[in-house]
């Protein structure tokens, strides 16, 4: 009762702390020292394999992945000992307050056999022993867990490869976003400057009435129409460089500088046939398998309804031993089998298979509808990616032309044969052109992406994190060398095996 007041009295004397703002900024403090640790420098401009090998390496929401698969291969560890049998060992003080006194009676006449009763235990002893038990039914069912936790563990696994594929797109748009943020950004602070310099010589010339109101004022409109779209083409590429530096996990403030790769877009992968890739994504498509596991876990647990009906047969032997002075035998050893059979099982037998009879259906169900799905979204994404392929050549080649109307107008604007409207407004088209090149760029490799995701390909070096981030860096430039065959194996490497060359692989 003494120990039921005091926990009762420290439960009611706990109260909410809310967390202070010393407390947080410390935290805070300790979890960027955490998310930076182990993070390679960036000492120089980043290429895009160097993007993706940082991503693969360091970013945050990978690492949570691989976390989880980590858990998942921890459960299926400590499953596998459910299998076995259980050895206890106890050991304990017993005391009271009064002797163990019995009485004996005669079976016949029902006389006390003594005159007065005797002490059969000691007020104070000690017991200890060690027992093995083994239960088959639990044994049974389990196995049949291990095997869903090991299902689970390749759940976890397929969850992860689906992440790594988004977090590749990711990557891909936000470098090619940056790229054009950075080939841009001097360009369109000249033609604001300019622009600025053509309003400011549109008013005075209005205020000098050096031309007619509406004229000037048509001009002025045409002005700021182009710094408007200038100045917003200036706010959509601030944010591409935060963004990258966020997935590779690179310090926000740093001035990220990127390198654009030498290699185009094919469309080689356009010329295979809609039914091979079809078979390649139903083979390796992440979310398919993760079905194909859920379906095995719903059978599985059919499996277990089923044991459950079996009767519970129990095994054990033990080493006994107990400190009491009156016993004759203080040590001995014990062995017993014991059946036994819960009969209210009978009755929960047909709901119970009808509700794991449903699970498989529900399962096997999702299973047939992610793969009808995922067979769309491969037409989609192959269609996707030569449009996408299409709209770049288009915009790449109208880039060419503005570029080269722009340079004839700075020619003019030499020979003093140019107004500075129509430099500006040549300027302005030359990089909305140039932005819409890249953008065009970005959105093709991330329907490349896309259509690399719903066929379940990425790099063979993706979950080795381990390898050194040049050798990491190097694998996946291989990788992405011949990702437009999505499998084509490149020639044999002559390096180690830790830095060989990847392919595309499930």
């Amino acid at each position: 009762m003494l120990a039921a007041l005091m926990l009762l009295s420290g439960c009611a004397s706990v109260t909410p702390e809310p967390v202070g703002g010393p407390e947080l900024l410390r935290q805070s403090g300790l979890d960027r020292a955490f998310a930076a640790r182990g993070v390679a420098p960036i000492g120089g401009p980043v290429s895009l394999d160097e993007a993706m090998a940082r991503a693969l390496k360091y970013n945050l929401d990978r690492r949570g992945r691989m976390m989880e698969e980590a858990v998942a291969m921890n459960l299926l560890a400590t499953s596998k000992y459910d299998m076995l049998p259980k050895l206890l060992a106890a050991a304990g003080y017993r005391h009271r307050n009064s002797d163990a006194t019995t009485r004996a009676v005669d079976s016949v006449t029902g006389a006390p056999s003594l005159a007065n009763p005797f002490i059969s235990s000691e007020r104070e002893h000690t017991v200890s022993d060690l027992g093995l038990t083994w239960n088959l039914l639990d044994f049974g069912l389990s196995y049949v867990a291990a095997k869903q936790n090991a299902d689970r563990r390749l759940i976890a696994a397929e969850r992860r490869r689906k992440a790594m594929h988004l977090l590749m797109q990711d990557v891909r748009t936000a470098f090619w976003r940056t790229a054009s943020a950075q080939k841009l950004r001097a360009t369109i602070r000249d033609s604001i400057v300019m622009a600025e310099g053509a309003l400011a010589d549109a008013r005075q010339a209005e205020a000098e009435r050096l031309r007619s109101p509406i004229d000037s004022l048509r001009y002025q409109r045409q002005v700021l129409e182009n710094l408007r779209l200038l100045e917003g083409i200036d706010q959509e590429l601030a944010s591409a460089r935060i963004e990258l530096a966020n997935f590779i996990n690179a310090p926000l403030s740093h001035d990220l500088i990127v390198v654009e790769p030498a290699e185009q877009l094919s469309s080689a992968i356009l010329e295979q046939s809609v039914e091979a890739l079809e078979l390649r994504a139903i083979a390796n498509n992440a979310d398919l398998r993760e079905q194909h596991y859920n379906a095995r876990i719903a059978h599985a647990e059919t499996r277990k309804v089923m044991l459950r009906m079996f009767p519970n047969l129990n095994l054990n032997a033990g080493l006994k031993y107990d400190t009491d002075k009156y016993l004759v035998n203080n040590q001995w050893s014990e062995t017993g089998a014991q059946i036994s059979f819960n009969l209210f099982n009978l009755l929960s037998m047909p709901a119970q298979q009808r509700l794991a009879d449903s699970g498989v259906a529900l399962a096997d169900q999702r299973r047939v509808t992610a793969q009808m799905a995922i067979l769309a979204q491969v037409h989609l994404a192959r269609l996707h990616y030569g449009n996408a392929l299409q709209q770049f050549r288009r915009a790449d080649a109208i880039w060419n032309v503005d570029e080269r109307i722009n340079q004839h107008g700075a020619n003019r604007a030499q020979t003093q044969t140019q107004s500075k409207l129509e430099k500006v407004s040549n300027n302005t088209t030359a990089i909305l052109s140039l932005l819409r090149r890249y953008q065009a760029l970005a959105l093709a490799h991330a329907a490349a992406s896309k259509l690399q995701a719903v066929l379940g390909m990425e790099p063979a070096v993706a979950n080795q994190v381990g390898l050194p981030l040049d050798q990491l860096t190097a694998a996946i430039g291989s990788a992405l060398r011949h990702e437009n065959q999505f499998g084509t194996p490149p020639p044999a490497p002559a390096a180690a095996p830790a830095a060989a060359p990847a392919t595309l692989e499930p």
